[in-house]
This record gives C-alpha cells, structure tokens and sequence, in this order.
C-alpha cells in the first residue's frame, strides 16, 4: 500500500545543505554560476555545518504551525533529523 506522502531518498541535512550551497554558486540567487549542479553535487558538504544550524533552529514550531500540526510529532521529527548520520564520505 503506497503512503499518503512521499518519502525523501536524502537526509533532512543533505537536502538543506543543497539547498545553501545552490543559493551560494547559482546565478539565480547569489552565486554566479549559469547551472551550478555539478558544483551543488561536489560542495553539498561543506554547508552541511550551515544545514545542522537551520534544522536545530527550526526546533520550536511556529504559532501558525502549531495551529494545524502536534508539537510533541514536530519536536520528535526534527530531532531523529539532527541525530540521523547524515553525511556520507
């Protein structure tokens, strides 16, 4: 039976990182790099440092997301996120 919602192939923390390093190179955003993919692929890594802070600040739910999601769920998730061996070599 296939679930009601998909499940991520990467980490939390990978996924994060990806997401700054793209900020950081990519011409769409900081960077200026055309198609900063391959660069994102090799350098994910070295944000990963960067990702670990935005998960533990996202630790406390916001009001809004208090409003329609369980706290104790929220607080669970997010730390299997911070305690999952992320980061492979």
């Amino acid at each position: 039976m296939a679930s009601e919602f998909d499940r991520a192939m990467t980490s939390p923390i990978e996924r994060v990182a990806r997401v700054l390093a793209g900020h950081a190179l990519s011409r769409n955003a900081e960077g200026d790099m055309p198609s900063a993919a391959d660069a994102v692929d090799a350098l994910w890594g070295e944000y990963s440092d960067a990702a670990l802070a935005v998960l533990r600040t996202l630790r406390e739910p916001s009001a809004a997301m208090l409003a329609v999601g369980d706290a104790a769920i929220w607080d669970r998730m997010i730390h299997a996120a911070i305690e999952e061996e992320t980061i492979s070599d």
